[in-house]
Parts: C-alpha cells; sequence; structure tokens
C-alpha cells in the first residue's frame, strides 16, 4: 500500500505541507524511477532539489535560476538547452541540458550530442499546490531535480555513471 515518491525526494512536498510560502528551499536526497542501469541512467540516484513558491514566480525565473545554478557548478562558460518535457507534477515542464567538457567534439558522456541531459523542471502544477493547502489562485511555484551523479559525471569527466557505485579506489586517486 505504500509506494516512494518518483522522481523526486520526500523534501519538496514536506516543505509545501509545513509551511506556507514564501518558500525558497533546496535539499538533496534519493530519488527512484523506473529505468534500466546504463552509463547515464540509474534507478535509484541523488538529486540537487530547487523549490520555489511565491507570488509572481515565472518560468523565466526558473530558467534564470537553473542557469545560474549550472554555471555556479560547472562553471561560467557552460551553456544551457532548454527542452519542452512532461512531469506530472509540473505544468509546464521542462528539460534542462549543460554543454559537455568536450566542447561540442562528442564523446561517450554526452553520446556526441556536446550536450548532457541534468535535470528535469517545471512550474509546480496548481493541484500539486492545493493538495499541499496552497492557494494556487495567489501563489505559483517553480521545482526542479539535478541528478548530483550527472553533474559529477560532468565535472570530473566520468564516462559511465556505474564507475561511481563499483568502489575501485582507482576511481577516487584520480581526485587529489
Amino acid at each position: 500500500d505504500t509506494v516512494l515518491r518518483t522522481h523526486t525526494s520526500a523534501m519538496q512536498i514536506r516543505t509545501m505541507e509545513s509551511q506556507q510560502p514564501p518558500i525558497k528551499m533546496i535539499s538533496t536526497g534519493s530519488a527512484y524511477r523506473i529505468d534500466e542501469v546504463d552509463a547515464t541512467h540509474s534507478p535509484i540516484f541523488n538529486q540537487l532539489e530547487i523549490l520555489v513558491v511565491d507570488k509572481n514566480v515565472t518560468m523565466a525565473d526558473l530558467i534564470g535560476t537553473l542557469e545560474g545554478v549550472i554555471k555556479h557548478l560547472l562553471g561560467e562558460k557552460t551553456t544551457i538547452r532548454v527542452r519542452p518535457s512532461y512531469f506530472p507534477f509540473t505544468e509546464p515542464s521542462i528539460e534542462v541540458d549543460a554543454s559537455c567538457p568536450c566542447g561540442g567534439k562528442g564523446c561517450p558522456i554526452c553520446k556526441d550530442t556536446g550536450y548532457i541531459e541534468m535535470l528535469g523542471a517545471g512550474m509546480v502544477n496548481p493541484k500539486v499546490l492545493e493538495m499541499a493547502g496552497i492557494d494556487s489562485k495567489e501563489y505559483k511555484g517553480f521545482a526542479a531535480g539535478i541528478g548530483l551523479e550527472r553533474l559529477v559525471m560532468l565535472r570530473y569527466g566520468i564516462s559511465d555513471m556505474r564507475d561511481l557505485y563499483e568502489n575501485d579506489i582507482n576511481l577516487l586517486k584520480q581526485f587529489k
């Protein structure tokens, strides 16, 4: 009768249920999804989550915040690409890709595209706000979840996420 929250940790909803806007929070947590394990995907992953709920919050606020966070974490030369997507708890929803350190030449990390998907985000669905006891006519919000494993992959040039879980000391030795 109990299912883990998918694609997000429990922190965003707990925050909305426990306090009224304005809400501005960042947290980390484990997230779960139905996904096959490969070089860039895992059914269990860690996520940096961002939630903002306030009056007059817009998609421009979301994209500007995400661009600032990505540049801070990966360097000022990093560019982002925003694509429309679908998540049931945000509407509209987007996916954000970050430019790969290969400089667009293509590599195993970006699968020769020059970009790697970094996060899902969007404007909080009004039904989610209402379920948390927040008036969706007065308040809007945005939410984002940045996969920490992908962030580490990009920052340190690790081409296979599975390397992070194999307990190989040689992986750690390269980061002195």
